[in-house]
């Protein structure tokens, strides 16, 4: 089973392979990756899922698996480490992308929303202004929901 660790510089190029192999974008792709995980078995990384952080915001991207893993559990614990480190940069909320897995998303708190819903900071991003189709899902999930809810 693949080991989940803190990206590192000279990962860079495998998640580059993994991303372009997986037919995602790597404009905006953040440099240090010091907001990703990777997945890691013998073969080297076969996953991967990060940040681009808009404080108190981030978006969530590059979330790849190598096709050998998909079904393997692997993307759910990627991302339940993603969100895990989203949470311990104490942000308040993660935006996504996506055109293919909105149904996969929402297991992990995911609701979709409109892009106007979307912060002026995160929506200025290159994978909004260039990257992804404006048909694509608008995912949100507010990280501390409980600081949201007003008394009675």
């Amino acid at each position: 089973m693949p080991s989940i660790r803190a990206a590192r510089a000279e990962d860079r190029p495998a998640i580059a392979t993994l991303l372009t192999e997986s037919a995602l974008p790597l404009a905006g792709l953040p440099d240090p990756l010091d907001a990703f995980v990777v997945a890691e078995d013998e073969t080297g990384i076969v996953g991967a899922m990060g940040l681009e952080l808009f404080a108190p915001y981030a978006l969530l991207r590059s979330a790849a698996v190598h096709p050998r893993q998909r079904g393997s559990g692997l993307g759910t614990r990627l991302a339940e480490a993603t969100i895990a480190l989203a949470r311990s940069r104490q942000l308040t909320a993660l935006y996504l992308l996506t055109t293919t897995a909105a149904e996969w998303f929402p297991r992990f708190g995911f609701r979709s929303i409109t892009r106007a819903e979307v912060p002026p900071s995160v929506r200025a991003s290159a994978e909004f202004v260039e990257a992804c189709p404006a048909s694509a899902t608008v995912m949100h999930l507010l990280l501390h929901p409980q600081e949201e809810r007003t008394a009675p």
